[in-house]
């Protein structure tokens, strides 16, 4: 049984095409539906993504976004490696709303049955509100930290990570009340998530690409009893059968 089996499933409405179906542009205002309809007519388009009803087509992905990108799977990976039943996936469509079709960089999702908000359709694409989302954000900061921020944040994405790379800044941002706050560090200059007990990030480690550091600081976090009932908690869920619905 595969992770993706202990997540609530959700069939998602038909899409009927209608004769010869137009292309993709940058720049489309369209509905999520006629978004789909579109994308799908056209495999050779490997990354589009649909923002507050608007058509975003990236150019090719530069070496200033992919190893940030690398750097940040590898972060999350670590942590998701000793926390087992969490989803974690990396450039994956997410059905948000009705004009808002994203494709993260990275996410990461907690089962139904451990108080996750999204849930796997069953034509195996991830639909709601991820727990947590990560964008590398080089040539598309404007759009991560504005249009794209603001359907995270409507949607209840609980947690929003940006990398902004040319600035050399990590924003974390936590939803307190419906609306996004930026996370504090600690003493100890660490950003530790709320939502996913242990996920721990020395954002200063990370810039400078030290791994072994931020890894550290990982395993610092996963140490915790607070992660352990976490970790108890996806364990039940499992156990539950994931919470399908």
């Amino acid at each position: 049984m595969s992770i993706a089996d202990h997540f609530s499933t959700h069939v998602a409405a038909p899409v009927v095409a209608f004769g010869k179906v137009p292309p993709l542009r940058n720049g489309d205002r369209l509905s999520r539906i006629e978004f789909e309809r579109r994308y799908l007519a056209m495999p050779e388009v490997k990354r589009a993504e649909l923002i507050e009803g608007i058509v975003y087509m990236p150019s090719p992905v530069s070496l200033s976004h992919a190893e940030p990108h690398a750097t940040t799977i590898g972060w999350i990976a670590h942590y998701a490696s000793r926390t087992p039943g969490l989803l974690f996936v990396d450039n994956a469509t997410c059905r948000l709303d009705g004009v808002n079709e994203p494709q993260p960089d990275v996410m990461l999702l907690l089962p139904a049955a451990a108080g996750g908000t999204s849930q796997v359709d069953q034509d195996n694409y991830i639909s709601g509100a991820p727990d947590l989302v990560c964008e590398i954000a080089v040539s598309s900061v404007s759009i991560d930290l504005h249009a794209k921020k603001n359907a995270y944040e409507r949607n209840g994405v609980r947690e929003y990570l940006v990398w902004r790379v040319e600035d050399r800044a990590i924003d974390w941002f936590q939803l307190v009340d419906g609306r996004y706050q930026p996370m504090a560090a600690d003493e100890q200059g660490r950003l530790c998530s709320k939502v996913f007990p242990g996920l721990w990030l020395d954002a200063a480690a990370m810039l400078r690409r030290d791994l072994s550091k931020v890894f550290a600081v990982v395993d610092e976090g996963t140490a915790t009893a607070e992660h352990a009932a976490l970790v108890e908690r996806l364990a039940a869920a499992q156990r539950a059968g994931g919470g399908k619905g």
